[in-house]
């Protein structure tokens, strides 16, 4: 057997016919000469006996040098052998010698005794060595074994039916796989069918027959489920295979201005690894099926390349423009870097970069050496802008430290007791304002503050002024008793809000200008 295709090449008329010749030849040697040999050598192909004289010794012929031991193959009387010559007259050493009897080499499968003995129950064996058959109510002739025993004869035979049994069993088994093909079953049942025809064999012959008639319709049962089974099968196949392709043509129906290209790309790499995936692990779908598919997923794809190159190329000039815009930024940028006119420069730099923004991508390495050059030009100016105020910063500092002392000068002046005082401390406090106009900027934080102090200053000795003024007024005892009491109500308001008021700044204020008003009061009594 090959595989699991039951085979079988010798047949009653094939076998006998090969054998006729060598047998024929051996005939006469064996007349002339007694043949002696061992248990170990391999016995010759049987003949079918000599027409002329069917009662001469027979001799089985020398093995080829390529045979292997095997159990000799039986001829039949069908086809006669080609008459030998007559042989020379023996020697009466010859007639003594019996020719050598050669042991049967057992088959390749190892049957019990009980199955042999069964077999060889539907044959026998006549005094010529000639095989028999009984097959139903008649008998046929299978063969002949010359130079072996009628029991080696018929066991021989008998271990034939079984090997051929043998096959029809393992074919039965073979039905049950699920890896059949149906041209193997169509194959199997063929051989089997030639080798149950008048095979050459000792055995139930018609349960044989019976067996392989029911394995041909098992075959075609199986047959059957093989084609339902690759129906549904190829039906699944078509199904998934065409799930793939709506697939691709989804994502090709999908596209538009917001498609993520590089992700789709992947998308419809991986549904043509899964197309190449299944062509490999499913079923081979039928060629027009397939085709019209290939063509629906070519398609999708084709529609996703195309605009895919249109995105590119719209991608590209968009990108040359990019580029073009923010060289001519870079260039305006390189242009104004080095001005000093921090503010109004600065407002210029801030409409670069919204110009830079609204500008959209050149590409990551373009945009990357771009950007480095536009933030070049940038620096250039910020950091100057930065040193300037840095420098400005350090002056304004130094500036506060004097405005300090000179603080400390102006406060020193109040309060003053009369109109004399007063005259003095205002041309003293005037010297000092000179001379805080002359020394320039100081923080924005302590700006407020300290103008404040000076003010307080100037205000109380203005109120020393103002209420000399008005006692030298003729006028003035006439307001003087109506401005004491406004005087009185403002200070009562204010020592109000000071209770009330919890921001220390502005409590400050507070206090400053109810000094102020006391000085007042104070010049008026």
């Amino acid at each position: 057997m090959a595989d699991e295709q039951v085979t079988e090449t010798e047949n009653t008329n094939e076998s006998n016919a090969q054998a006729g010749q060598p047998a024929a030849d051996a005939q006469a040697s064996a007349t002339s000469q007694p043949v002696e040999t061992t248990a170990a050598q391999t016995p010759a192909e049987p003949q079918a006996p000599k027409a002329a004289d069917a009662a001469a010794p027979t001799a089985p012929a020398a093995p080829k040098p390529d045979d292997t031991p095997s159990a000799p193959a039986p001829t039949t009387s069908a086809a006669p052998a080609k008459p030998a010559p007559k042989p020379h007259v023996p020697s009466p050493l010859a007639f003594a010698k019996k020719p050598a009897k050669h042991p049967v080499t057992a088959p390749a499968h190892t049957y019990s005794e009980a199955d042999v003995k069964a077999a060889e129950a539907f044959g026998r064996v006549d005094e010529k060595g000639t095989v028999y058959v009984r097959e139903g109510e008649s008998e046929r002739e299978v063969g002949e074994f010359p130079g072996a025993t009628n029991e080696e004869a018929l066991t021989l035979y008998a271990r034939r039916y079984l090997d051929l049994k043998a096959k029809l069993d393992l074919f039965a088994t073979r039905l049950k796989a699920a890896n059949i093909k149906p041209h193997e079953i169509d194959e199997s049942v063929k051989n089997l069918g030639e080798e149950t025809t008048n095979p050459a064999i000792v055995g139930d012959i018609a349960a044989l027959k019976a067996q392989y008639e029911e394995l041909k319709k098992a075959g075609e049962a199986k047959k059957a489920e093989l084609a339902e089974a690759r129906k549904a099968a190829l039906e699944k196949a078509i199904k998934e295979r065409t799930a793939i392709v709506e697939k691709a043509e989804d994502l090709a129906n999908s596209l538009s201005e917001n498609t993520n290209w590089r992700s789709t790309a992947d998308k419809f790499r991986s549904l043509f690894e899964a197309w190449q995936q299944h062509q490999r692990t499913t079923i081979r779908i039928d060629k027009p099926t397939a085709d019209a598919l290939w063509k629906r997923f070519s398609a999708a794809r084709t529609t996703f390349n195309q605009h895919r190159r249109k995105w590119a190329q719209a991608r590209d000039a968009s990108r040359e423009e990019t580029k073009r815009v923010k060289e001519e930024i870079i260039k305006e940028a390189n242009e104004i870097k080095d001005s000093t006119d921090w503010g109004a420069t600065s407002h210029q730099f801030n409409e670069l970069m919204d110009r830079w923004k609204a500008a959209g991508r050149a590409g990551r390495k373009e945009d990357d050496e771009l950007w480095a050059r536009f933030r070049e030009a940038c620096d250039v100016f910020f950091n100057a802008r930065q040193a300037d105020r840095d420098q400005m910063s350090s002056n304004e500092k130094d500036n506060l430290a004097k405005k300090e002392e000179l603080l400390k000068k102006a406060e020193a002046l109040v309060p003053v007791a009369d109109e004399k005082a007063a005259k003095k401390a205002r041309q003293a406090l005037a010297d000092i304002q000179d001379e805080w106009d002359q020394i320039g900027y100081v923080p924005r934080e302590d700006m407020h503050r300290i103008e404040s102090r000076l003010d307080a200053v100037d205000n109380k000795i203005k109120a020393v002024e103002q209420a000399a003024w008005q006692k030298s007024d003729p006028e003035a005892d006439a307001r003087v008793s109506s401005f004491e009491t406004q005087l009185k109500a403002q200070l009562d308001e204010l020592d109000a809000k000071i209770a009330a008021e919890s921001d220390p700044a502005k409590k400050s204020k507070l206090e400053s200008e109810k000094a102020t008003k006391e000085q007042w009061l104070n010049a008026v009594k």
